[in-house]
């Protein structure tokens, strides 16, 4: 499936959800502080998958080879949209219906360093994300 590709779903949808807010103020603080200050930028989720410029190909790429619908949403569309606030972030959730189960943790998506330990942690099967072979 491609990336904003729609499709009817029939397998649970992947949620990726970033530790920040929406909007185009957040957005352009959020470039500011991966620029000035990386260290000390709240989302890895983020940090991994978009460069300051916009989502990063490898990212995309690897999107592409998960058979699964995907969403893509901030900490305040998360809460809007599917009532969920609790929830340590960024976290990558399965939606199936209206039941949303966290797939990966804040903890988990933290310790990455790299987006190929992303992705590895994706492919897990802990975390039940598979990748047609």
């Amino acid at each position: 499936m491609k990336v904003g590709e729609t499709t009817t779903e029939t397998k649970p949808a992947l949620v990726f959800v970033y530790n920040a807010a929406s909007g185009l103020f957040n957005t352009v603080a959020d470039a500011a502080h991966k620029i000035f200050s990386p260290e000390t930028y709240q989302c890895q989720l983020c940090a991994l998958t978009h460069s300051t410029f916009g989502m990063r190909q490898g990212w995309k790429r690897f999107l592409e080879t998960l058979d699964r619908p995907l969403e893509f949403l901030h900490a305040d569309e998360l809460a809007e949209r599917y009532g969920v606030s609790q929830v340590p972030l960024p976290a990558v959730f399965e939606r199936e219906g209206g039941r949303m189960k966290v797939l990966l943790d804040a903890a988990s998506i933290n310790a990455c360093r790299t987006l190929d330990d992303l992705q590895q942690l994706i492919k897990s099967p802990e975390s039940g994300v598979r990748s047609p072979e």
